[in-house]
């Protein structure tokens, strides 16, 4: 072949490549190699093909292109969220600090003083003052917090929280911590008063700061979970009012004193195995073993009301 003949052989395919290549671009199908192409020349053509499909996908084109699923962003972890649920309660209920300061402990110091015309002394003055102790805790966490979980999901409060991703646990726990905290200063005022009226020792007062936070807990689930399964506000409210006034008959009254029935009822409460821990810290030689067993019961009561609390919660948040 001559040289001449060479060039027109050579230009004919160059100018069959890119229309091959054009119409590949509208099928979608990969060009098929000319004939006498060179392998670079195939490249090139598969090349100018995907640089037609992504330009016809950023254009609006018909050319599609599969997309992974954006990833979701991580879920909280479980202190961090606790921590921030915690502060934002504590933040709502502390305009009404306050007030509900004042009438839990007003409350309790009331009893202590009616009471002190009754009672002369020994196990039966320890128990009054322990179960008022503990009675500022069970008016915060039980009756306050049914109250306060039975109008939230009467309101449709619980739909915020389900939308945030914390824990369910951590939701309850925020809130019942928030409540509780607000009990510090007049379970302390109502101890340290109820040890001066009944001249009992207070050089075990320390154990306070065991009781407060299991106590709390254990009541706090409690009244959680009557306020999330109650089906109306205001049954939450008389639930909360019922276990209150339980606390308040069960826990001030001496257990010695009461019926065998009663009796039973009152080791069912979950207070009682706080109160029995305080109570014999304020003996002249307290029996630590014996009381540390108490706040054992305590904790463990803590641990099942606030996973009921928490089984609560998510039943009432998915309705």
């Amino acid at each position: 072949m001559s040289t001449a003949a060479s060039a027109r052989a050579a230009k004919s395919a160059g100018s069959a490549l890119p229309a091959q290549s054009a119409q590949s671009a509208h099928s979608g199908r990969p060009p098929a190699p000319a004939q006498g192409a060179a392998p670079a020349d195939v490249a090139t053509a598969a090349r100018t093909v995907r640089g037609t499909e992504s330009y016809s996908a950023a254009a609006g084109g018909t050319a599609t292109v599969a997309e992974a699923p954006a990833p979701l962003a991580p879920r909280a972890r479980m202190w961090p969220a606790l921590a921030a649920v915690y502060r934002a309660q504590l933040s709502r209920a502390r305009v009404a600090r306050v007030p509900l300061l004042f009438v839990a402990t007003f409350q309790s110091l009331g009893i202590m003083v009616l009471m002190r015309g009754v009672v002369d002394g020994g196990a039966e003055s320890r128990a009054v003052v322990a179960g008022s102790t503990v009675l500022v805790v069970a008016f915060v966490a039980l009756n306050l917090l049914a109250q306060y979980f039975g109008q939230l999901r009467a309101g449709g409060g619980l739909d915020h929280y389900a939308t945030l991703p914390v824990p369910a646990a951590a939701v309850v726990l925020g809130a019942a911590g928030a409540y509780a905290s607000f009990t510090v200063p007049g379970v302390a005022v109502t101890a340290v008063a109820g040890g001066v009226l009944y001249q009992l020792p207070l050089g075990g007062l320390w154990v306070l700061a065991a009781v407060v936070p299991l106590a709390g807990a254990a009541l706090a689930g409690l009244g959680a979970a009557l306020g999330l399964l109650a089906p109306k506000p205001e049954i939450a409210t008389l639930c909360g009012q019922l276990g209150m006034s339980a606390a308040l008959l069960l826990g001030v009254l001496p257990g010695s004193r009461l019926p065998e029935p009663v009796a039973l009822l009152r080791d069912l409460l979950p207070s009682t195995y706080g109160v029995e821990a305080l109570a014999r810290a304020f003996e002249t030689q307290p029996d630590w073993f014996r009381a540390a067993l108490d706040l054992g019961v305590c904790a463990a009561v803590g641990v099942a009301s606030l996973a009921l609390a928490t089984w609560a919660y998510r039943r009432a948040a998915v309705r």
